[in-house]
């Protein structure tokens, strides 16, 4: 009877466990988007600043604002604050002690997304400039697993994005800015996209599309060839805010927020992904803020653009909601975390930094 017991306890254990499996992952950034925006929503003295608010304070105030913090936020990005709060976590608030930074010296684009994607500082990495990444990511080191092999695709309004992901030698599908989308053999709605984007307006010159079309670029790739892992980097929060035009930023913010609900609406819909996917949504580096006037920027020279923020849902990941512990993480964390979440150890030729473990069941 207790050799029974035993038996039905461990299937009733297995099951639970496999049905808590991720089998999917989803990563998404967001260029540059504060921390400070995430968890209290519009900065008053900015929007109120002429230098900043494209003259129309009034708009921002009456889309986005609340007297009330929880609902500030909510406002602005109202996914974040309903579905994941709810069903994830949330990682980053400073004024709760809740800190998470990159480990990067120089605080900027491409040695932050080496460092999301390879859990690994490379110092020599010091210019968006930089050549093809000479360290492994996450992302190859999936498709060398013989599950995952040819079902990983990543997305990017950035054109260094081949040269972070390194596709010449990871042999990832990547499309970026200006890239069509579908191979050679596209379908009709790749063609759209791809003349839509072929003819657009174009105000971050060659190197950077609008978010628009890598949205649907990745959403189109996401419905049809059913990726088990996929990378998805929207540009437009960092763009807007270099150009000092904080409405757009915002707007480009709570529109990053909807797109995110459409990715897991759909996933929710589908058999393959469903209560099956994780996401994982983060930054590569933050902005000034003691200094006002220092929200447009970043780099080494600017106190606080090495503060972000992450936040994670998925079948295996402890519904937490916003994390109020007092404790320091790094963004150099996040890639074994993906892949401890997958059910792997990323392991490279280069070191790579522990995973946060109260993200995982």
């Amino acid at each position: 009877m207790k050799r029974i017991f035993f038996l039905l306890l461990v299937f009733i254990t297995g099951t639970i466990q496999a049905q808590d499996q991720t089998e999917n992952v989803i990563i998404i950034t967001t260029d540059g988007f504060r921390w400070q925006e995430v968890f209290t929503g519009i900065d008053p003295a900015i929007a109120n600043d002429k230098r900043f608010n494209q003259n129309d304070s009034d708009y921002l105030f009456k889309k986005y604002w609340s007297d009330d913090l929880k609902e500030r936020r909510k406002k602005l990005l109202p996914f974040f604050w309903n579905t994941i709060a709810s069903n994830g976590q949330i990682y980053g608030n400073r004024g709760l002690g809740n800190k998470v930074d990159v480990s990067n010296p120089y605080w900027f684009s491409y040695p932050g997304y080496s460092e999301i994607m390879s859990g690994y500082v490379d110092t020599a990495i010091n210019t968006n400039q930089y050549k093809h990444n000479p360290n492994t990511t996450v992302l190859e080191f999936f498709n060398r697993q013989e599950r995952l092999k040819n079902k990983v695709a990543a997305f990017g309004a950035w054109d260094a994005f081949h040269k972070i992901l390194n596709d010449t030698r990871s042999k990832i599908p990547v499309v970026t800015a200006y890239d069509a989308s579908g191979g050679n053999d596209p379908n009709v709605h790749e063609k759209l996209i791809n003349a839509m984007l072929r003819d657009s307006y174009r105000p971050f010159n060659e190197e950077e599309c609008l978010d628009v079309f890598t949205h649907y670029a990745a959403m189109e790739y996401l419905k049809n060839k059913k990726p088990k892992v996929l990378y998805i980097s929207y540009g437009e929060t960092d763009e807007w805010a270099h150009h000092r035009e904080y409405k757009s930023y915002v707007d480009a913010a709570h529109q990053f927020d909807a797109w995110i609900k459409e990715i897991w609406e759909f996933v929710q819909s589908d058999p393959q992904y469903k209560n099956k996917t994780t996401l994982l949504i983060t930054t590569d580096h933050g902005r000034g803020d003691s200094i006002k006037e220092k929200w447009t920027s970043h780099g080494k020279d600017v106190e606080g653009s090495s503060q972000i923020w992450f936040t994670v849902m998925g079948p295996n990941v402890v519904p937490s909601g916003e994390m109020t512990d007092n404790v320091q993480l790094y963004q150099k964390q996040f890639a074994q975390t993906i892949a401890k979440v997958m059910g792997y150890t990323f392991t490279a030729e280069h070191p790579v930094a522990e995973q946060i473990k109260s993200v995982i069941k």
